[in-house]
């Protein structure tokens, strides 16, 4: 509930400011809601984000043992290594990425997300960091995720 002070203000000002007040706040409110609205976002999103909150309910990363993270997209796979104790993001790789770029052509988008695995593996050797915690982000272990990993441990990543 909204509570305002009623200071020297006569009684149009303050009733004018209280459904100002309100107003605003029905509006971020209905912003957040908006995502569960019937037809605004894909089921199989939704699915994947309700996966995601599940997830991340159990999994934290630590300095010891920081949290690789992948996103998928419909074109590039995203990958990256976060302190969640500290709130940073250690290091990343990406599809999107200059080396990727300039990697020969690959066949498939697995063989990027391959690709990208090996990358953010390097990455993490060269800054110290050897055992992590892997977060699917709520993405079946399957396809390009699967690779990412598979690539990341060939690197010489432990998970």
């Amino acid at each position: 509930m909204v509570r305002l002070r009623r200071i020297n203000l006569s009684y149009k000002k303050w009733w004018s400011e209280a459904t100002s007040t309100i107003s605003h706040f029905s509006l971020v409110v209905s912003h957040f809601k908006g995502v569960n609205k019937m037809g605004s976002m894909n089921i199989r999103k939704q699915a994947r984000l309700k996966r995601k909150k599940r997830i991340r309910k159990k999994i934290h990363g630590t300095s010891d043992r920081p949290r690789l993270s992948v996103f998928r997209s419909a074109r590039h796979t995203y990958a990256q290594i976060i302190d969640d104790s500290k709130g940073f993001t250690l290091t990343t790789a990406s599809t999107v990425d200059q080396q990727a770029k300039d990697a020969p052509k690959f066949e498939n988008k697995v063989e990027a997300a391959k690709f990208v695995g090996k990358l953010i593996g390097e990455r993490a050797l060269d800054k110290g960091i050897k055992k992590v915690v892997f977060d699917r982000n709520g993405f079946l272990y399957h396809g390009r995720i699967k690779s990412l990993s598979e690539g990341a441990r060939e690197a010489g990543l432990i998970f």
